[in-house]
């Protein structure tokens, strides 16, 4: 049991993924969106693009495929909820 934590924290510290933290969509560019999917990974389907400077909460992050994906909702719309690469991503 102290193992997974002790993986599961240096995930989090190494991908700056905290629970209940603030992040902003930046990367995604002036003509594109990130998209927010209903589960981590590429195959799962989109529910709405983001734009950059979008405001939102994160919650956990895994790995999956060799990617990190973060659990996230709006902040200004917290009804709306879903996964984000983590690489589009800031704090704030």
């Amino acid at each position: 049991m102290r193992t997974h934590f002790a993986a599961l924290l240096v995930l989090l510290i190494a991908t700056g993924c905290t629970a209940g933290s603030g992040a902003v969509v930046k990367g995604a560019g002036p003509n594109d969106l990130l998209k927010l999917r209903e589960g981590p990974g590429l195959e799962h389907e989109i529910i709405i693009g983001l734009p950059d400077g979008t405001r939102l909460t994160r919650q956990n992050c895994v790995t999956t495929d060799g990617k990190v994906w973060c659990r996230v909702f709006l902040t200004d719309k917290p009804s709306v909820s879903g996964y984000v690469s983590a690489d589009y991503l800031a704090h704030r």
